[in-house]
C-alpha cells in the first residue's frame, strides 16, 4: 500500500536517488553535459525542498512531488516502481489539494506526456526551451477538473 507524506530532513539521499534513476529510465534525450550540469543543481536543491513522498509500508520513499502554487515543478518515481500506481497516486494527491493544477512536461518525454493526459491533463501550449533556456521543448498542462 503506498502512503503519501511530506519529505523529512534525512532522506536527501534518496530523493536523489530516485531522481537519478528516474532521469536515467526517461530523459535519454539528454545531452551528457546538460545531465551533469542538472545533476549538480538538483542536488543542490531538491534535498531540503518540500516534497510530497510516496512511502511503502515500511515508509521507505518510492517517488515524490514537488508543488508550488498549484503548479507541479516535479514528479519523480523509482524506476523499479513505474507502473505500479505511485505516480498516479502522488497526482491524486496533488490535484486533491490543488483542482486545476498545472505542470510542464519535456515534450521529448512522450511517456511522461501520455501518462499526464490519461490523468486528465490537457495541453494548454509550449515552450522551444526548458526553464533553464536549453533546447528541450516543455509541453505546458493543465488538468480539466
Amino acid at each position: 500500500m503506498t502512503r503519501i507524506r511530506m519529505s523529512r530532513p534525512g532522506e536527501g539521499d534518496r530523493i536523489i536517488e530516485i531522481w537519478r534513476g528516474a532521469v536515467d529510465a526517461t530523459h535519454d534525450f539528454l545531452t551528457p553535459e546538460d545531465r551533469i550540469a542538472i545533476d549538480a543543481l538538483v542536488c543542490g536543491f531538491l534535498p531540503q525542498a518540500p516534497l510530497w513522498l510516496a512511502v511503502d509500508a515500511d515508509d521507505d520513499p518510492l517517488g515524490f512531488m514537488l508543488i508550488d502554487g498549484g503548479h507541479m515543478e516535479a514528479l519523480f518515481v523509482d524506476p523499479a516502481q513505474r507502473g505500479t500506481g505511485v505516480g498516479a497516486a502522488l497526482v491524486r494527491h496533488g490535484l486533491a489539494l490543488h483542482p486545476g493544477m498545472t505542470t510542464d512536461v519535456n515534450e521529448q518525454n512522450d511517456q511522461a506526456v501520455r501518462f499526464y493526459e490519461r490523468m486528465g491533463f490537457r495541453r494548454t501550449g509550449r515552450s522551444p526551451i526548458d526553464g533553464q533556456g536549453r533546447p528541450y521543448p516543455l509541453i505546458h498542462l493543465e488538468h480539466s477538473s
